[in-house]
């Protein structure tokens, strides 16, 4: 793995995508490689003026790539199963849980889940199941989320998923990624448990420099720490093409096995990508069965297809 870069990735010729919040940063990059080696690539993003916008500029970058773009709004479930149930293709090779929110002011999303819990793990658990029939019968398929190792700042509460009790934007924000990780591990097990071929793998872009470190402080008009998060990005980060190594590895490289975390290999922070740590609480089965069915309740959505 030492060394993988883009110009390593297997040919995509007939393969399906769909990658979330591919309008920018790291999102945008994993669709474009994607697409420049052959995939037909979904770009769901919330934003339709955005979300063009990036197609337009994907065409250009890439000629003769296959995009598309098609709404999804994780942060509200009915924009969920309308993307799942209008989604065209009989195979989907390829779904990356990419889109995410940061460290925001308190807030909910049309379904009442406090937004970061709500749109990094809730929308896209439910996407997931969504889609499920289709990634099954789709040999090969991988189902790649992105988490970060901010998740080792918290763990879930599972009694209080939704930071009813008390609200710190960073606090909540790891127990966002730490869900994602869950979300995997316990996705993985029951794929495996059900003898289905679909990989079920995490990554992590390191500190990259994209839109997302500064939309909090923006939100809540916090100059200080927005001039803060630009610097980071300037002097500590790496480039969004950098960052996305770690997914575009995840998503497509032949040695990616079930359950694997991979991100940058220079102290999880930079450089290409390798395996990553992860806090032992990201492996705990009985927290993964018990976000897994706090996760059914919540969205309504269950995987009928791996019941255990």
């Amino acid at each position: 793995m030492s060394g993988w870069n883009e110009k390593a990735i297997p040919d995509q010729s007939g393969r399906t995508a769909v990658v979330t919040g591919a309008n920018s940063g790291i999102g945008y990059v994993t669709a474009r490689e994607l697409a420049r080696k052959g995939a037909r690539v979904v770009l769901a993003c919330r934003s339709e003026a955005r979300g063009m916008e990036a197609g337009d500029r994907m065409a250009a970058e890439v000629p003769g790539a296959e995009i598309e773009f098609t709404h999804l709004d994780l942060a509200d479930l009915a924009s969920v199963r309308q993307f799942a149930h209008t989604f065209p293709y009989d195979r989907l090779d390829l779904l990356v849980n990419n889109a995410g929110v940061m460290a925001l002011p308190y807030g909910t999303t049309a379904d009442g889940f406090e937004t970061q819990f709500g749109v990094n793990h809730l929308g896209h658990f439910a996407l997931t199941g969504l889609l499920l029939p289709t990634l099954l019968a789709t040999p090969g398929a991988r189902v790649v989320t992105v988490s970060s190792m901010a998740h080792t700042m918290a763990n879930i509460d599972i009694d209080d998923l939704n930071s009813e009790r008390r609200y710190r934007r960073w606090v909540a924000y790891a127990r966002s990624k730490t869900a994602n990780l869950l979300f995997v591990h316990e996705l993985a097990r029951r794929l495996a448990a059900h003898g289905a071929e679909v990989v079920a793998a995490a990554a992590h872009p390191g500190y990259a420099s994209t839109n997302l470190q500064k939309a909090g402080p923006r939100m809540s008009g916090r100059k200080g720490s927005e001039w803060l998060m630009e610097i980071g990005n300037r002097f500590l980060g790496q480039p969004a093409d950098t960052g996305a190594l770690s997914v575009l590895h995840a998503a497509t490289a032949p040695d990616v096995h079930p359950d694997s975390f991979t991100g940058p290999s220079f102290a999880g922070w930079r450089g290409a990508p390798g395996p990553s740590r992860r806090a032992p609480w990201t492996l705990n089965d009985k927290a993964g069965e018990r976000l897994w069915a706090a996760s059914e309740q919540l969205t309504g959505v269950t995987y009928d297809a791996l019941k255990v």
